[in-house]
């Protein structure tokens, strides 16, 4: 049905109920904030003589970021519906008056976040509103989902805190401010986000990365240090602190986070460890990501990544190491899944934004699995080698005679980790928290993580073999239908100045290793490097060239080839990607119960920059269906349109049955979802 082009003479944002439902009120009621995958409303109030249709096509647009794009997931395009679809971007609208339409938008649960714009997409864009867009821990398929609503009140809405400090046998509290509702914090925490060298060097993709938690932590451990970048504080361990504040006089985020913004983000002079936790604590709960601050009594800083603190005495005995051991150290942890690494290693995840070591050439740290640290496993994601010594590193003591030589003298397998400690939820009291970080002191479990992560870190530390080194990398997410980066890393681990030559080129290739045709090609020829400096090509797969390319599967075989200029050395590397297919939306109308007929809505947005044709859903599903399955055939679909379709069952059998859809056309087929269903007598 044609609608004519609507005429808004305001619009009703009810922020007093949005926020309240998003719990978000805590931030004013002045302006419209709001968390991925939850819906919220706004009335439309239309100009005399205009009409809103019922039924009617009317399209959305919601962007974010200084160039909001389709391919990246910054611009999304959306119509309205009959159901909200708790899985992507979708809205309907209801008629409240002759003058005022009910809209209600729900965004896609793994949206970026940040300020947005959503207006009306008819021709010209007719703006309706701004909001901001936060992380959803009520929100079951967001990322930060935590299941208890006492752990949400304490690590996402609690606005104060208490931070250990002291020596295992004397623990002090302090009490922290957090403040991440008080005014104006909430746009300071996007300014740092806008700040950070991922965004200032690639503003486009900073905002379509966004929408991972993980993401969000890493960049904030290296902006709330300022080692790098326009940070937010200054580290002083000096004991002078003559131009700007001792980091023991601070007793509250909100005024760090205000004097930087208003010195036009230049950093705050001093922070120390439990300060740059806090202060990371208050823009992870203000942007909806649960946070805690955690304290680790005796806590190593192994500077050469050997697991093991060695201390060396001179006559005088006076402690000459590198490495050290910390009366105690603050840093926090994050809730969140990781899609990046195996099951298991969801949950708490470690980050320090204290400046203490570089990581990718940055200085920050994790976020890491606090499992994985428990459990020794060094290859996690990120810089478990670090923060593993932090509560488990072995300490060794040598005394150096007057010929140089040295003797051990000591040694502790206890002395680093102890007494681990948070905030209780809920209550004013400390948790010790250690056994999630490690087994017991001194039992055999212990032993065998410890060896673990010492095979481990010493495969790690002997991965990079002299030479050239060749590594293959990919970006997380590749639609099938979009256009993306891949990229040939290469390093040089040697002393000497190298000159190379690689191909790196893409091909099509089925399930079963048959190769197709080539669909991407780059060449780097009289490359040089410098010992120890790395370039990166980047290989443009495009669409209009592997569309054509890949078979059912979706497959695509990456090969970088190598050959050393002067040793004539070859080197090879290959890595098959597989391209992502869009997802259907199912939405149950009703309650299922045997023998009464219920429909399914059944959607699907088309990723291809062109036509799909011969598009059908159809239903199956034991006791759901007889044999055959049901199917809505819905003919084509245009570019990035939504295929959408109604399907009937009628139940049979009652109990616990899976609904599975499926999803054929031209150009994509065997796509398929399920649904859970429970059905009533």
């Amino acid at each position: 049905m044609e609608q004519a082009a609507l005429e808004i003479e305001r619009v009703d944002l009810v922020c007093g109920v949005n926020n309240v439902e998003h719990h978000t009120e805590l931030n004013g009621v002045d302006r419209l904030v709001v968390r991925r995958g939850q819906p919220f409303t706004m009335t439309l109030h239309l100009r005399p003589g205009t009409a809103f249709k019922l039924g009617a096509s009317i399209n959305l647009i919601a962007t974010t970021g200084p160039e909001p794009s389709e391919v990246m997931d910054t611009a999304i395009k959306f119509g309205l519906n009959k159901f909200i679809s708790p899985a992507r971007w979708s809205a309907t609208a209801e008629l409240k008056s002759e003058s005022a339409v009910s809209l209600t938008v729900c965004s896609h649960p793994a949206a970026p976040i940040g300020l947005y714009q959503l207006a009306l997409d008819q021709g010209t864009g007719v703006s309706l509103c701004q909001f901001v867009l936060l992380f959803n821990p009520w929100c079951k398929r967001d990322s930060v989902y935590m299941v208890k609503e006492a752990e949400r009140q304490e690590y996402v809405l609690s606005q104060d805190g208490l931070i250990y400090r002291g020596k295992p046998k004397c623990i002090s509290e302090l009490l922290w401010t957090f403040g991440q509702f008080e005014p104006g914090i909430l746009n300071i925490c996007l300014k740092v986000l806008d700040q950070s060298l991922k965004h200032l060097q690639d503003p486009i993709q900073d905002c379509s990365d966004r929408r991972s938690p993980v993401y969000i932590t890493r960049v904030l451990s290296a902006m709330i240090n300022s080692e790098d970048d326009k940070g937010v504080l200054v580290g002083n361990w000096s004991g002078n602190y003559e131009h700007g504040i001792r980091p023991t006089a601070w007793k509250d985020s909100g005024s760090i986070l205000r004097q930087w913004y208003n010195q036009k983000c230049r950093a705050v002079e001093y922070g120390q460890c439990w300060v740059f936790a806090a202060v990371a604590c208050t823009v992870s709960r203000a942007l909806g990501i649960p946070c805690r601050v955690v304290t680790n009594y005796g806590s190593a800083h192994d500077t050469n990544s050997n697991l093991v603190i060695e201390r060396y005495y001179n006559k005088f005995a006076e402690d000459i190491s590198d490495d050290a051991i910390w009366n105690f150290h603050v840093w926090v942890e994050s809730w969140m899944t990781r899609p990046d690494l195996q099951l298991g290693y969801e949950g708490w995840q470690a980050s320090d934004p204290t400046p203490q070591e570089t990581s990718d050439g940055v200085f920050c740290c994790g976020p890491v699995p606090v499992r994985a640290i428990k459990e020794g496993d060094l290859s996690a994601k990120y810089d478990a080698p670090f923060v593993y010594a932090e509560v488990n590193a072995d300490v060794v003591e040598y005394a150096i005679l007057d010929d140089g030589s040295t003797v051990k003298i000591d040694s502790s397998t206890t002395e680093v980790g102890q007494c681990i400690s948070t905030k209780a939820v809920g209550r004013d009291e400390r948790e010790d928290i250690t056994h999630l970080y490690k087994y017991p002191e001194g039992s055999e479990e212990e032993r065998q993580v410890f060896e673990k992560a010492n095979h481990q870190n010493r495969l790690i530390q002997n991965e990079e073999e002299p030479g050239l080194k060749l590594k293959i990398k990919v970006n997380p997410s590749m639609m099938v239908g979009s256009d993306f980066d891949v990229y040939a890393q290469v390093k040089n681990n040697t002393d000497s100045k190298k000159s190379f030559r690689l191909t790196f080129y893409a091909q099509a290739v089925t399930y079963n290793g048959k190769l197709g045709e080539t669909c991407g090609l780059t060449v780097l020829t009289g490359t040089n490097l410098a010992p120890a400096e790395g370039v990166k090509a980047v290989l443009r797969l495009q669409y209009s060239m592997y569309g054509k390319a890949i078979a059912q599967e979706q497959m695509v075989r990456l090969v970088a080839l190598l050959i050393d200029k002067e040793t004539k050395e070859f080197h090879r590397a290959t890595k098959t990607i597989v391209l992502d297919s869009p997802s259907i939306d199912i939405l149950i109308q009703g309650d299922p119960k045997v023998g009464q007929p219920i429909m399914v809505e059944v959607m699907l947005q088309n990723p291809l920059p062109e036509l799909l044709e011969n598009c059908v859903f159809s239903l199956q599903g034991a006791n759901l269906t007889d044999s055959t399955a049901t199917s809505n055939e819905v003919g084509s679909v245009g570019p990035k349109e939504l295929a959408t379709a109604e399907l009937e069952f009628t139940p049979m059998v009652s109990g616990r049955r899976k609904l599975v859809i499926d999803f054929n056309s031209d150009k994509l087929s065997s796509i398929q979802n399920f649904k859970n269903l429970v059905i009533e007598e």
